[in-house]
């Protein structure tokens, strides 16, 4: 379907007039005439009757007319994810509190000329999908649940390994520790409302369950993380786990104690994703920025999934590619 006939057909359609779309579009009224009647031929319907005040559509035409600007629409959104100069950066966070936000505002603070689009998609399917497709440039996320690798054409890297902390009430019998120890746990129920089947993180929590014997129940609906903070504060028996970078606004009153945990460190590993085509500049600046602010993975002493990637030689090819990109950027 030609596109600048149905475009011309938006702007008659708006006008009223096809006078007012030939200047609209600077060319003559016949100009407008024909790729109208062309567009007609190809739909095989009428668009327009004549009138003495200009030109109405049929019944035909309002039926389209919605679908055109629609088509319009996708176009203008297809230019612009490959007019990677002219766009915002879109990166995925999965959430506003997390890690991967604090990392994005960090970023924004030491580049604020780069414009940013911030996104918030559920799953690494739906995002993988997003990357793929041009819809976002970069996600956040564990890499992927077990006996799912990511396909050929993404790349991924480590950025962040969080320690996970220990959230009680005042009257939770561990609310008084300065540390706990994974083991001292066993027995204790955590709860964590909202881990969604077949997520990377609740494959994280599955394999620490089997991994040291905790109880964790996802029982009960999600009312978000103010009610998790009520519930915790009022219930003894209950704790949960929270990340140490978690962002909260605190309730007065309640007493919540956060409490690190050791022996092992659990540890929440943060990734960036990213297709290995894509040519948004800012994108670059961004994996650079994120290997001179990374800190350390795998450290003695924490714990994470092993189907998470490695630090391995992988990663420190990246880590190297992004340091010469950070040491070139500081150049220009």
């Amino acid at each position: 379907m030609d596109l600048d006939a149905v475009r011309t057909f938006v702007l008659a359609a708006d006008a009223g007039r096809f006078q007012e779309a030939a200047a609209e579009l600077a060319v003559t009224q016949q100009a407008v005439s024909k790729r109208i009647a062309a567009l007609e031929r190809n739909l095989g319907v009428r668009l327009f009757t004549r009138t003495p005040r200009g030109a109405e559509l049929t019944i035909d035409g309002q039926a389209f007319l919605p679908h055109a600007r629609e088509l319009l629409r996708v176009a203008e959104r297809a230019e612009a994810s490959v007019r990677t100069s002219r766009r915002p950066l879109r990166v995925d966070v999965i959430n506003s509190r997390g890690a991967a936000t604090g990392l994005m505002r960090g970023f924004h603070r030491a580049h604020p000329e780069i414009e940013l689009d911030v996104v918030m998609l559920l799953d690494i399917d739906t995002a993988v999908a997003a990357i793929r497709s041009g819809e976002i440039d970069a996600s956040f996320r564990a890499v992927a649940a077990p006996g799912r690798p990511l396909p050929e054409d993404i790349a991924c890297v480590r950025v962040l390994d969080e320690p996970l902390q220990l959230l009680t009430g005042p009257d939770h019998a561990l609310a008084s520790a300065r540390s706990v120890t994974v083991g001292r746990l066993v027995g204790h129920r955590i709860w964590m409302p909202g881990i969604v089947p077949g997520t990377e993180w609740a494959a994280y929590y599955d394999d620490l369950v089997a991994e040291f014997g905790l109880t964790i129940e996802a029982t009960g609906p999600n009312f978000g993380s103010d009610a998790l903070l009520d519930t915790i504060a009022d219930t003894p028996a209950l704790a949960t786990f929270m990340s140490e970078q978690t962002r909260l606004v605190w309730p007065a009153g309640h007493g919540l104690r956060r409490i690190p945990v050791t022996d092992p460190t659990l540890v929440y590993p943060h990734s960036l994703l990213w297709h290995r085509d894509n040519p948004h500049p800012a994108l670059a600046t961004l994996r650079a920025h994120l290997a001179t602010t990374a800190a350390g993975h795998d450290a003695a002493g924490t714990w994470r999934p092993d189907w998470v990637i490695p630090r391995g030689r992988r990663f420190l090819s990246e880590r190297r590619r992004n340091l010469r990109e950070a040491e070139h950027l500081r150049s220009i």
